[in-house]
């Protein structure tokens, strides 16, 4: 059974019609590519409950999770903008994906440590945002997101505003969270030479649709498949 399932899922914005058939194997790494405006955020939004469907069903282990609090779903999500507190360590940004509480007890801390170590930050728990490089501050939103122990990984361009070598470092990092954690991740990138020597699997999305779905070497070549072959130019 797959871990997660988009079935007939319907949803209508700015004019755009959207309709997604998706299945997840779990463990998966996917990676969502296609135009700007085609719905691939969207999708995201939809799986992590901050939009509801207009029709169909979002299935977890087989199990309908539309009705669900986007704080109740099996997800964790890292933005574009890392949108950590300007005013708060990074410890206490890590915190703020177990609690809201200013003085969470010393299990809830151990987590949050735990997270800043496994993304490379052992001993930057004190720093504010303003004292680390943008690298530093996007692993810092991404301990936030592991520290929720949740199985699905939702990317939205997460690292689009780093140079290619430090994305890459990043992607493989990524990689290996996923394999330390067995994640399932869905990865929306606008450079598709991203989902090379990472994700397994492409989903081009056009027009609020699955046009491609399959294999990264099958999909991206060479030569590209021909509906590809436009989009990578």
């Amino acid at each position: 059974m797959p871990i997660l399932q988009l079935d007939a899922v319907r949803f209508a914005y700015d004019g755009l019609d959207m309709c997604f058939d998706l299945d997840v194997a779990e463990g998966a790494w996917i990676a969502v590519i296609g135009p700007s405006g085609a719905g691939k955020s969207t999708l995201l939004d939809l799986v992590a409950g901050f939009v509801g469907p207009d029709s169909g069903r979002i299935l977890y282990r087989g199990a309908d999770m539309s009705g669900m609090a986007p704080s109740e779903r099996p997800v964790s999500l890292v933005f574009q903008e890392n949108n950590l507190f300007p005013h708060l360590t990074a410890l206490q940004n890590v915190l703020l994906g177990l609690t809201t509480r200013a003085r969470p007890g010393a299990p809830l801390r151990a987590r949050a440590e735990e997270a800043l170590a496994a993304v490379g930050l052992a001993g930057y728990g004190p720093r504010r945002p303003a004292a680390m490089s943008g690298g530093e501050r996007q692993r810092v939103a991404l301990a936030r997101a592991l520290v929720r122990e949740r199985p699905l990984l939702l990317l939205d361009e997460p690292f689009a505003a780093l140079g290619p070598g430090l994305r890459q470092d990043m992607l493989g990092l990524i990689g290996q969270l996923r394999e330390r954690a067995r994640l399932t991740i869905l990865m929306v990138t606008h450079q598709p030479e991203d989902a090379l020597g990472h994700a397994e699997r492409i989903v081009f999305i056009d027009k609020g649709r699955v046009a491609l779905d399959g294999p990264v070497a099958e999909l991206m070549g060479p030569p590209p498949h021909p509906r590809l072959a436009d989009y990578l130019s």
